[in-house]
């Protein structure tokens, strides 16, 4: 059996937080690198799965989807304060010059007796953004704005 590959890991930087993630596929390292920016936030393993939210999204290429899922995942944080613990993207799909996302992401509303706030993050930045096939799979690296 091969070895178990890694989702993400987080990498030095000075002011904002960084990190790698990892997928077979594009999509699996969409959704890793959801889960690594939530874990900049808080402890996921903290958070159950009961509320529900779909995300459908559509961007110029790759890189901006990435972004922009990031970014909308903040988004929900910070309006209908919702936690999410797991991702899944049901598709990445180029048409016509265009990239569109269709994923769905579990958690629960954030409760700060139950969920230890551990960084604000303010921003998903373009700052050494990095999206690439590797013979592995796909890497995306990432920076949040601290």
């Amino acid at each position: 059996m091969p070895p178990q590959q890694k989702q993400y890991e987080y990498l030095e930087h000075t002011a904002d937080a960084k990190f790698r993630a990892y997928g077979k596929t594009v999509e699996e390292a969409f959704e890793n690198a959801a889960l690594a920016m939530f874990n900049v936030m808080i402890d996921t393993g903290k958070v159950s799965g009961n509320t529900e939210r779909e995300v459908s999204l559509e961007s110029p290429d790759l890189e901006d989807l990435l972004v922009d899922w990031l970014s909308e995942l903040l988004y929900l944080f910070e309006v209908d304060e919702i936690v999410f613990r797991e991702f899944r993207v049901e598709e990445i799909l180029e048409k016509d010059g265009e990239y569109f996302l269709k994923a769905r992401a579990f958690g629960e509303k954030f409760e700060y007796g139950t969920h230890p706030f551990e960084t604000d993050i303010k921003a998903v930045t373009y700052n050494q953004l990095e999206l690439e096939e590797t013979p592995e799979g796909w890497a995306a690296q990432v920076v949040v704005d601290i």
